[in-house]
């Protein structure tokens, strides 16, 4: 059986912590310019999941 890499796992969590904060910290400057309120865009526009849906394989 295989060894489990528990670098590479931790350097994954501290990638997404960090995704996560910045993420956060782009919210909160937008709200405080006052662009956009809360529940604009979700989670999933956020990372860019729906540019994939939107794309049509015309």
């Amino acid at each position: 059986m295989a060894k489990t890499n528990f670098q590479y796992e931790k350097r994954q969590r501290e990638l997404e912590k960090k995704r996560k904060a910045e993420e956060k910290a782009k919210r909160k400057a937008e709200a405080k310019q006052g662009k956009g309120t809360e529940g604009d865009a979700t989670p999933a526009e956020e990372s860019g999941e729906d540019a994939e849906k939107e794309q049509d394989p015309a």
